[in-house]
């Protein structure tokens, strides 16, 4: 009788656990140098990355304005020279309204200072007493009296000569990658499509670029209709309770709105320090932040969701991650594409990785007691309960084709001659 070969057995049954873990580990480690050499390489390349990204992201904002005018046979040099020119148009705006009022507010400074020192007298005993726990825990540790600061600097007037050329250079790289992209994004996206090999990655390409002009271009235009609309309610709302330079607490509203929990923290710290250096009363103090923080919980609550729709809401905690990592990499200019990065990251991820919906074979009926919390709890975990069937059905299948045919196994007698 003629036995059957015993089967060869996976490799990966053969690897020890501890060599499985072992490689685990160094892909890990892999991954770990790689996102570090990143964040250098961010850190590193500021001057450079951080204006040409910036252009990108602004380029995709106003790429529906450029396809309008080359619908009316405008060429695509022409119509991103134009684009150019309408931002700079925007900016020099938001420039007039600031100026005027900031030389104000700047020129009353000192007074307001004054005042400051005087509402904050009463917080002279608790400081006191931080500082007289310093300087005991200083003297425990042995660390000397006082900590000396020692600054080399040359002064303020040096210090802005020295940042001059690098803010211009970035404005320079700015202006000329928002021309370049803008002009020339369709022979990029031809490019790019041309390097895909396969009908699938060039199917999956296309659908990135769409959905990434389509959410990037969506998002900032209608984040700027409604950042003017609520810096137009906040001015109107303090030129209503008396407040000095309504104009620019406006545009001021507006411009931080980009910058979401960020901006909105700033603009009710510069409120609060207004009122308290310019106001005697508690109402009067808090009345400018009450009226802001009513506008703007009205249009985080009722408008953004609206008009923006759930199909671009993103998780807050990853807004607020991301907002961080490129605010500590590149400063107020990454508080700016913080969200549109977001953005762009979505679509490439939703389709160079496509993944099914975590829904069960067999959802669980829902009942009147059940919430959406509830309903939701329940067919995730059925949906572990069929993923854990299925691998026990598979390692079953495994073991079935591991295992000789029945009786071709050793059976310990020698068979007869024939």
């Amino acid at each position: 009788m003629r036995q059957a070969r015993p089967r060869a057995v996976p490799a990966e049954m053969n690897e020890s656990q501890f060599e499985r873990v072992l490689g685990n580990a160094a892909r890990l480690a892999v991954v770990g140098i790689g996102f570090a050499v990143l964040l250098l390489v961010l850190q590193a390349g500021q001057v450079f990355l951080a204006p040409v990204t910036l252009a990108i992201v602004i380029g995709l904002m106003f790429g529906p304005v450029a396809d309008r005018l080359e619908s009316w046979s405008v060429p695509p040099a022409l119509a991103a020279g134009i684009v150019v020119l309408l931002l700079l148009g925007v900016i020099a705006g938001f420039a007039v309204l600031f100026a005027v009022p900031l030389s104000e507010w700047v020129a009353r400074a000192p007074m307001i200072w004054a005042r400051l020192q005087t509402q904050l007298a009463g917080l002279k005993g608790p400081l006191q007493s931080i500082s007289d726990f310093q300087a005991q825990l200083a003297a425990a540790l042995g660390t000397g009296d006082a900590m000396a600061v020692t600054v080399d600097d040359g002064g303020t007037v040096t210090g802005m000569a020295m940042l001059a050329p690098a803010v211009l250079a970035q404005i320079a790289i700015f202006l000329a990658s928002l021309y370049f992209f803008v002009a020339t994004r369709d022979h990029i996206r031809m490019s790019v499509l041309s390097m895909c090999v396969t009908r699938r990655m060039r199917w999956r390409t296309a659908h990135v670029f769409r959905d990434v002009e389509f959410k990037v271009s969506r998002f900032l235009l209608t984040v700027t209709m409604i950042n003017l609309c609520v810096g137009t309610a906040v001015t109107l709302a303090m030129w209503a309770i008396g407040m000095p330079s309504p104009l620019l607490w406006g545009a001021m509203a507006a411009v931080l709105n980009y910058v979401p929990y960020v901006g909105q923290a700033i603009m009710i710290t510069v409120l609060l320090a207004v009122g308290l250096g310019t106001q005697t009363g508690l109402l009067e103090i808090l009345l400018p932040v009450i009226c802001y923080a009513s506008i703007n919980f009205l249009e985080g609550q009722l408008f953004t969701p609206h008009f923006i729709g759930r199909t671009l809401t993103l998780n807050p905690f990853i807004i607020f991650l991301s907002i961080t990592f490129w605010i500590w990499a590149w400063g107020p200019m990454g508080a700016l594409i913080a969200v549109p990065t977001l953005l762009i990251a979505q679509s490439v991820i939703t389709h160079a990785l496509p993944s099914r919906p975590v829904m069960p074979r067999r959802p669980v009926r829902r009942t009147r007691a059940m919430t959406d919390r509830d309903e939701l709890l329940a067919n995730a975990a059925q949906v572990i309960r069929e993923q854990r069937l299925d691998d026990e059905g598979e390692e079953a299948r495994k073991r079935e084709r591991l295992e000789p045919p029945k009786g071709t196994g050793p059976t310990g007698v020698e068979p007869r001659p024939g």
